[in-house]
């Protein structure tokens, strides 16, 4: 169906003096005229709702002033309420309209008002649910008693309820009935967004019974996920835990939520995809519940592999590790889960060292930790270790991504005389490609040992030129052609040398120039130049002209991608 530009279905005044005429007359022709129309009608309600439902309740009587007319026509219609799903697409409708914290008299009257007609469709509609009697027979309510107050009359009735249900624990007589729980939920649906309803959500989300399978409506979890997700309500973490916890669908597209910002946000800014992993409170979840951070984890994997390791999936998993070690650290003072459950299948020695923070060690110590972690990444990858395969443990490794820059920044600012370490060597050849053999690694080693020679000579020089680092960074003449990876690893160390050695930031542009040949090279400039800032953040590098040049830089680079 076509939108006018308002945005609401082009029926929209159709439906309007439809609804005039339906509610002027009350004769046989008019009878048969709603039943006539009905399904379409019912088809108009769902895609208004889909307009509804992305504009706060100001928007939406700013942009469509006749739309309470419009609903409460519908909702005084017997003939409307009694078809199908009717009263429960209204329902959402008008929960469209509840302003959360009404700011004047006419965002109250509003309320009052939604409030009104939400306890009229309670009263009056029976959701095809026998047990739906829960809100008259049980509450002991008559439909001509209700009123908007009611609405949270009936909620702490309920919650009382379901407290009392949590003390009685094995007492069947006095519990609430499993089937009466599963009804309350199913009943909640279309109400999840109404902030009258928030304790009875939070409540049915954290009940816990003791029934063998799952008690509470699939589409319930859905609607509060749903809900949740687009800020239409809040939650605190032990329901959010719940959720999650009780319901995978849930959890998994919370997930997917989350991909779709980090792909349609800017690209190459970790301060944003940080402030997207942090709203979205999955670290957190994360850090709180093993099972959690285990399914998480296992989505980021398998999205790693289908995009073929793309940046973006790349730098959400590295984030997302941050905040979660952030979040596990506080959570865990008490040691409240071993780390083993997080990481089943890793050897805790070498998770213990990646999750040190290095700007709690020493920096004359640094050479130390990587030449343990390599040597440990080393015999599992190539000793033939347990742990999954080289895959399995690049995944672990690049999780905590920082410590490969941290390598490639320690070879560069050795000594020039001195012999690069050889594990600090194959850290770095396994970090940019897990997946090549022994032989292959080997070569990788060789080609960057070689143009770490050349690097470090040239880097305590005051003056440097372009063609310098070209010559640097060139393959040997005869040599087969460096793979793409080998390629990349060798830009990283450019770009490394350009922003610590003291040379490098008068050529800074011209080397960057020469070496973004394509697109792809630009964005991957983009993204280094933006990881590296951040890290920094993170470590408290204090270098001032180095962070003033990758400043520069990112800002330029940006303006010309």
């Amino acid at each position: 169906m076509a939108e006018d530009s308002a945005g609401l279905p082009s029926n929209y005044q159709f439906w309007m003096q439809k609804l005039s005429v339906w509610t002027q007359a009350s004769t046989l022709e008019t009878q048969r005229d709603i039943c006539l129309h009905l399904p379409q009608f019912q088809k108009f309600l769902r895609q208004m709702y889909e307009t509804l439902k992305e504009m706060d309740s100001n928007t939406i009587i700013e942009r469509f002033p006749t739309i309470c007319q419009l609903l409460a026509k519908s909702c005084w219609s017997p003939f409307i309420l009694a078809y199908d799903e009717n009263p429960k697409i209204l329902i959402w409708c008008l929960c469209c309209l509840i302003k959360k914290d009404p700011q004047n008299s006419r965002e109250s009257k509003l309320n009052s008002w939604t409030r009104r007609l939400l306890s009229h469709i309670v009263s009056t509609f029976r959701f095809d649910i026998k047990e739906v009697g829960l809100f008259n027979q049980v509450l002991g309510y008559a439909p001509t008693d209700y009123y908007p107050g009611l609405l949270k009359n009936m909620v702490l009735s309920l919650l009382s309820e379901l407290r009392e249900n949590h003390l009685n624990g094995f007492n069947s007589q006095r519990r609430m009935s499993p089937e009466r729980v599963r009804s309350l939920s199913r009943i909640c649906v279309p109400l999840v967004t109404l902030p009258d309803f928030e304790p009875l959500v939070e409540a049915l989300l954290t009940y816990h019974g003791h029934e063998p399978q799952e008690v509470l409506w699939p589409e319930f979890f859905d609607a509060v996920n749903e809900a949740f997700l687009l800020k239409k309500i809040s939650l605190p973490m032990s329901a959010v835990l719940c959720l999650w916890l009780r319901h995978l669908p849930s959890l998994e597209n919370t997930m997917l939520h989350l991909f779709e910002k980090l792909i349609s946000s800017e690209r190459n800014s970790l301060r944003r995809i940080e402030c997207f992993m942090k709203d979205s409170l999955l670290p957190e979840a994360a850090a709180c519940h093993p099972a959690i951070f285990r399914v998480v984890d296992e989505i980021f994997r398998s999205t790693l592999l289908e995009t073929d390791g793309a940046p973006e999936v790349l730098a959400g998993i590295q984030v997302f590790t941050r905040c979660f070690v952030e979040a596990l650290e506080k959570e865990n003072k008490q040691l409240k889960f071993a780390l083993k459950t997080y990481f089943p299948y890793a050897p805790a020695s070498l998770v213990m060292v990646l999750l040190q923070h290095p700007e709690d060690i020493p920096q004359g110590l640094w050479h130390q930790s990587l030449k343990h972690i390599s040597e440990m990444l080393k015999e599992i990858v190539e000793d033939h270790g347990s742990y999954g395969g080289p895959f399995e443990s690049w995944f672990l490794f690049v999780h905590f991504g920082g410590w490969a820059d941290i390598t490639a920044e320690q070879l560069l600012m050795s000594e020039a005389e001195a012999e690069p370490p050889e594990a600090l060597l194959w850290l770095l050849a396994f970090s940019c490609s897990p997946g090549t053999g022994h032989q292959q690694r080997a070569q990788t080693m060789v080609e960057v040992k070689t143009v770490l020679g050349r690097l470090t000579k040239l880097f305590r020089s005051p003056t440097l030129s372009a063609g310098d680092l070209q010559a640097a960074a060139g393959e040997n003449r005869g040599g087969d052609p460096r793979p793409p990876a080998c390629q990349q690893l060798v830009r990283r160390l450019l770009l490394h040398f350009l922003l610590w050695a003291p040379g490098g930031h008068a050529i800074a542009r011209e080397v960057i120039t020469l070496m973004a040949q394509t697109d792809a090279i630009m964005n991957e400039i983009i993204g280094f130049l933006d990881y590296t800032l951040y890290r920094w953040d993170h470590l408290c590098v204090e270098a001032h002209r180095s962070r003033k040049l990758a400043r520069e830089l990112l800002t330029e680079l940006r303006e010309q991608a």
